[in-house]
């Protein structure tokens, strides 16, 4: 409704709108993806096979329409119309809807590894945030709890951002240097105010390793005799 509030039907299920899709570009020239007034199946879309038809891509329009459970192979590039249609340029660089009502707002948008909390600050300012939260006095009420999370959230400085920015940074150098997992912890904890680390990194932790073997094997313990 005007309020931005969700419109119900008489069976009382939410409305719903279709939006079409907004065209492709190919060549510089626009290309709806639906059928224009007048043609007898106006307003329908086209399907891809029509799509790279208009494209010139004859051949590849009698391609399978899409490879079973969206399931093409490794590195394939024409096995179906799908896969051949998703290569081409403008539907690589298309925007998402987050990008395009962030720049509306004049606000950047930095997509950021998935499921890698070691390389991704993000991850790091959320267990901070986390952290923050359960400090905080618990509450049964739906205003404290919104409070709560709004107070934690502003709670993560830019300072500490940096830091955790800086670590992620440790990280994806060190795994680059072909480092593993014992060695890049290893390395963030040796390093851990450095955005890189030395091209000699491998060398270091291995004599890091010998001197910390040599300690231990040097240790002298006194026999235990019986009384």
């Amino acid at each position: 409704d005007n309020k931005g509030g969700v419109m119900h039907d008489t069976d009382g299920k939410p409305l719903k709108m279709k939006i079409p899709m907004s065209h492709a570009w190919f060549n510089g020239t626009p290309q709806p993806f639906y059928f224009p007034e007048g043609h007898e199946k106006a307003s329908w879309f086209k399907g891809m096979a029509q799509i790279l038809h208009e494209r010139g891509f004859k051949k590849e329009a009698k391609l399978r329409y899409e490879c079973e459970g969206f399931n093409c192979a490794p590195g394939a590039t024409s096995c179906c119309c799908g896969r051949f249609l998703f290569n081409h340029p403008d539907f690589v660089q298309v925007e998402s809807v987050l990008e395009t009502v962030c720049c509306a707002k004049g606000v950047q948008v930095l997509f950021l590894p998935k499921f890698h909390c070691e390389l991704n600050f993000i991850e790091q300012c959320w267990g901070c945030v986390k952290w923050v939260y359960h400090q905080l006095p618990a509450s049964t009420k739906e205003a404290d709890l919104k409070k709560n999370v709004l107070e934690a959230l502003s709670s993560v400085p830019l300072e500490l951002m940096r830091k955790y920015t800086t670590r992620s940074h440790q990280f994806i150098d060190a795994y680059q240097k072909g480092l593993d997992g014992k060695q890049v912890a290893w390395a963030a904890k040796t390093y851990h105010g450095h955005n890189i680390l030395l091209p000699s990194i491998l060398q270091e932790f291995d004599e890091a390793q010998a001197e910390a073997t040599h300690h231990r094997d040097s240790v002298q313990v006194s026999p235990i005799h019986s009384l």
